[in-house]
């Protein structure tokens, strides 16, 4: 049976960053327009990070039953590793989504926002069949645009329009902003899988794109987090502000650029989420101080 401590390691807690960072920018780009509604932004963010840890159990999951995950180098895996049945990861998975579709119905509910309904059904099933199903679309190389809808678009923008009704050029930038450097951190992760994934018939973009030009997609994502901005910045001088954020890109680019493999591609996903953290904290700060003070 599994330790709390591997239950923990197995949400993978090194990719949360990537759910908490769109609703720290849609937030900043909601306070730009409207007054402060902090128990949306609250339920907002449980909908982000529950769709997060739900969509890590569920690969740990579908990876671990299909015997993807029996030579991997990345982090622990409770399926793969046999530390937990597969059924109970199922589960994990499942509540994680439940607690999502709770907090959403509650957001829609207190926003008035009837048509987000159809967002949050578009989410569940497309966070399961990321890697599961018989015909999983993160094996055919679609995963990265999966991450940008649902951790860059529909984050950013559902966040912004559920706390202010409508929504702004500000924060279409955030997302695509955000939704860039989310799938950033699925690109180096699939990039320290390329031997692993290939092996098993996974044909993510990284495996079609091969080593060489995975490292040169990884590296445009991360930057082009700041052309994004430059409407943003042109009516908001502040928010340039959010070029603070660059020393946190050295490491992980340097270490891309520098043809890191295996485990030498870890410190990458966890820098890139750092990064991101700091790039949608500092752009959502930037964007809602003028309005607050």
């Amino acid at each position: 049976m599994a330790s709390i401590a591997q239950w923990i390691s197995g949400a993978r807690p090194r990719t949360l960053p990537a759910a908490v960072a769109p609703v720290l920018a849609g937030t900043g780009a909601a306070l730009a327009l409207a007054d402060p509604r902090p128990g949306r932004a609250a339920l907002a963010l449980v909908v982000a990070l529950a769709l997060q840890v739900g969509v890590n159990y569920a690969n740990d999951y579908s990876d671990g039953v299909r015997g993807t995950d029996a030579e991997r180098v990345g982090p622990f895996r409770l399926t793969g590793s046999g530390a937990a049945r597969p059924d109970h990861v199922r589960a994990a998975a499942l509540l994680a989504f439940g607690v999502a579709g709770l907090a959403g119905l509650v957001l829609v509910a207190v926003s008035g926002a009837w048509w987000l309904l159809a967002v949050g059904a578009a989410c569940l099933p497309a966070a399961w069949y990321y890697t599961g199903g018989p015909r999983p679309y993160g094996y055919a190389g679609l995963g990265e645009v999966f991450v940008f809808v649902f951790f860059g678009l529909v984050a950013v923008l559902g966040t912004t329009f559920s706390q202010a009704g409508r929504l702004s050029v500000a924060a279409l930038c955030a997302a695509v902003g955000v939704g860039g450097l989310a799938c950033a951190i699925l690109v180096a992760n699939n990039l320290r899988d390329i031997p692993t994934d290939a092996a098993a018939g996974k044909r993510t973009l990284a495996v079609r794109l091969a080593d060489r030009r995975t490292r040169v997609l990884y590296a445009a994502l991360m930057l082009a987090a700041w052309p994004v901005l430059l409407p943003v910045v042109l009516a908001e001088p502040l928010s340039a502000v959010t070029v603070l954020a660059l020393p946190l890109a050295v490491p992980p680019l340097r270490a891309v650029r520098s043809g890191a493999t295996g485990r030498d591609l870890l410190p990458v996903l966890r820098d890139t989420a750092r990064f991101e953290l700091a790039y949608g904290s500092l752009l959502g700060l930037s964007l809602a101080l003028p309005a607050l003070l």
